[in-house]
């Protein structure tokens, strides 16, 4: 009998977030802002609450009704909402809309893709924390300058891929976004104005080289176990490795590798690929 695909991203942040909840107390799953802290494992909540800081330092000093696009497990809404906020999320995902549903109960959840959602505004603030990157760049924009009030703004944080980024067949490049010139492009083409932009590359990369060396930990352990059976239980390693020739293809053996046990995967290479922006785009009056 054929069973139902196996849903391993859903497994993958179902024990991503366990981790960062067990790490930092919060299922949080953007970048840290590092400025000023020292890259480890015990200031990452420290080092999200400051970027949270900086990306609600963005938002109306009043109570605004928010939409959280892509809204993760509902960490931020959760925040919004305690600074009384009304705050509707949209998450494509079943996974997440019911952490959404946990951590921010007052929140009302959309379980849809952003271009696909029924909304119904007008709203003050859109707000893509990390989530602008997966939706079509001449959708995201348009649908939001819809939904907006008439003193509206969106509030974009997110990673871009710079002019200088290196696409690799068979690793992945660390980051991603929508190109950073056909960003700029797109929004010369529509009538808004840009306000309170930086570039935050730089406080956020060090996020990367602490996401490798867990995995690095996590490669150490695997090595050690294979070494292990290499050694003493032969028969099985090779059952094992065939196994996993059997359901990873080459690519994704190889993505594997890189992710456990290469150093391709810094935040020096990430400041050299990537553009990572924090914005507020205002329809123009």
């Amino acid at each position: 009998m054929g069973g139902s695909k196996l849903d391993t991203r859903s497994i993958g942040l179902d024990i991503g977030l366990a981790y960062i909840k067990w790490l930092t107390g919060a299922e949080n799953l953007h970048y840290g802002y590092w400025d000023g802290l020292e890259v480890t494992a015990a200031n990452l909540g420290a080092a999200q609450s400051v970027y949270t800081d900086h990306l609600f330092s963005r938002l109306p000093d009043r109570p605004c009704r928010i939409l959280d696009i892509g809204g993760g497990a509902g960490e931020t809404a959760r925040k919004l909402i305690a600074l009384g906020h009304q705050v509707e999320i949209v998450v494509p995902s079943a996974f997440l809309a019911e952490r959404c549903r946990a951590n921010a109960p007052d929140a009302r959840v959309h379980e849809a893709k952003f271009e696909d959602a029924d909304l119904t505004g007008p709203f003050d603030v859109c707000l893509f924390s990390e989530s602008f990157q997966y939706i079509p760049l001449k959708t995201g924009l348009a649908k939001c300058l819809t939904l907006l009030a008439p003193e509206g703004r969106i509030v974009i944080a997110d990673c871009f891929r710079s002019d200088s980024f290196q696409p690799d067949s068979i690793n992945a490049t660390v980051g991603g976004g929508h190109p950073i010139r056909a960003f700029r492009t797109h929004l010369a083409q529509l009538d808004v104005t840009v306000s309170d932009e930086v570039d935050i590359t730089a406080a956020v990369a060090p996020s990367i080289d602490l996401e490798q060396g867990l995995f690095h930990v996590i490669g150490y352990a695997i090595s050690r176990v294979d070494k292990a059976l290499a050694q003493q239980r032969p028969r099985l390693r090779r059952f094992i490795h065939w196994g996993m020739r059997r359901l990873l293809k080459p690519r994704k053996r190889a993505r594997l590798d890189q992710r456990l046990y290469q150093n391709t995967r810094t935040a020096e290479m990430f400041a050299a690929n990537n553009t990572y922006l924090m914005l507020v785009v205002r329809p123009k009056a």
